[in-house]
C-alpha cells in the first residue's frame, strides 16, 4: 500500500468499493463506516505489529504475539473476517470497538 500513498492519492476501488487494487492485486478495503480518530488508531497499532515481527523475527524470538496484534487490527478495520459489506451497522461497531480494547490491552513486543 505504500506506493498507492507515496503520491497521496487514495488506491482505485472496485465498483462496489468492497476492495482496493494495488499493484493490480484485490485487497479488502477497510470499512469506511470506521470514525476517522478510530480508524487512525488501529492503523498506528497495525503498523507497530508490524514493525514487531520483523523486530522478533530478526532477534530470532517468536513473532506470534506480534502476530496475533496483526490480526486483531486487520479484523477491527474489517480488512479480514466477517466482511464488513454484510454486517449491520451495530455489528461492525461492536467489531471495531471490542478489536480496539483488545489491542489496548496488548502492549507492542518492547513492553512485553
Amino acid at each position: 500500500m505504500v506506493g498507492a500513498m507515496a503520491g497521496k492519492q487514495p488506491p482505485e476501488r472496485t465498483d462496489d468499493g468492497h476492495f482496493v487494487i494495488i499493484s493490480g492485486r484485490r485487497w479488502r478495503a477497510t470499512d469506511p463506516d470506521i470514525p476517522d480518530d478510530v480508524a487512525a488508531e488501529l492503523r498506528k497499532a497495525l503498523m507497530s505489529a508490524r514493525r514487531d515481527v520483523g523486530t522478533l523475527l530478526r532477534a530470532g524470538e517468536d513473532p506470534a504475539p506480534a502476530r496475533a496484534r496483526v490480526q486483531l487490527a486487520k479484523v477491527a478495520l474489517g480488512e479480514r473476517g466477517d466482511p464488513w459489506w454484510t454486517q449491520t451497522a451495530g455489528e461492525r461497531r461492536q467489531r471495531w470497538e471490542q478489536g480496539l480494547d483488545a489491542l489496548k490491552n496488548q502492549p507492542p513486543a518492547e513492553e512485553q
